[in-house]
């Protein structure tokens, strides 16, 4: 890909401000819907290896939610013991080869860059964000930062990337942003006495009221700071809401679960 060609994908300076002064920006519509469809087919392609390699991986609960390690990847599944839908897959770009070049997109990585203001980057994690039409559950208010700051010690250089393989609307439980939040760093988790609870924001820290809908078509993305308070609603809807959030650090650093450097850009 040509030096001309990445330079279209950067963030423009009026997108960048708007990144750095609201914690947040949306592209719309950069994937084909041809691109989509093969996205999606590789989605599902992971979610079921992730599901026969789950058979034999270490199972643990944590506040009512199961969660299998299959070597370096945690697949999370939806409330009840006896759930068999997939929920979260944490990393995923190895189960498909759609999957592991997408983390290597140029529409995704040099965006990344003008965030972190560098020439090149690192993979940090990715997951893959599944919500079944009618079932999915929601996730409350939280920041990525404190899940992070104990393996990372450039916590504010690790952008994320959303990027939605269906329309995501309220009705099928959107990201939502809490506007500016990201302003104020690291805040404190509740401490409700759950296992888990630690990572959900205080609510005393923030107004919903200040909340934006992360409403967009497939194929758009979100940028979002790893300070910027978010979370969803469940999906109600007959349709699906997959997606996929990568994450990214300046170069030369290891990935969170598996040690290797994968520099990108």
């Amino acid at each position: 890909m040509s030096e001309q060609h990445n330079l279209t994908h950067s963030l423009s300076e009026e997108e960048l401000f708007t990144y750095r002064q609201h914690g947040y920006l949306i592209r719309e519509c950069v994937f084909t819907v041809s691109e989509l469809q093969d996205l999606r087919a590789s989605v599902e392609r992971a979610v079921a290896l992730a599901h026969d390699q789950s058979a034999n991986g270490l199972a643990y609960q944590l506040d009512g939610k199961r969660f299998v390690d299959i070597g370096n990847t945690t697949v999370q599944f939806e409330f009840g013991d006896e759930n068999e839908t997939i929920r979260v897959i944490e990393p995923a770009h190895h189960l498909d080869a759609f999957l592991d070049a997408l983390v290597e997109d140029a529409r995704i990585v040099e965006p990344i860059k003008s965030i972190i203001g560098v020439d090149q980057v690192s993979v940090w994690t990715n997951k893959l964000n599944l919500k079944r039409a009618g079932k999915g559950s929601g996730f409350g208010w939280h920041q990525d930062s404190p899940y992070w700051i104990h393996d990372s010690d450039h916590v504010s250089l690790l952008p994320n990337v959303y990027l939605g393989f269906d329309d995501a609307s309220v009705e099928n439980g959107c990201l939502r942003v809490i506007d500016k939040s990201h302003l104020r760093g690291c805040l404190p988790g509740t401490s409700d006495g759950s296992q888990l609870g630690g990572f959900f924001t205080d609510p005393s820290c923030f107004d919903e009221k200040d909340q934006v809908l992360m409403e967009a078509p497939a194929g758009s993305l979100v940028f979002f700071d790893p300070h910027s308070i978010h979370g969803s609603e469940p999906n109600l809807s007959r349709n699906p809401r997959r997606a996929m959030v990568m994450t990214y650090q300046p170069a030369n650093f290891p990935m969170l679960k598996t040690g290797e450097v994968r520099n990108v850009g």
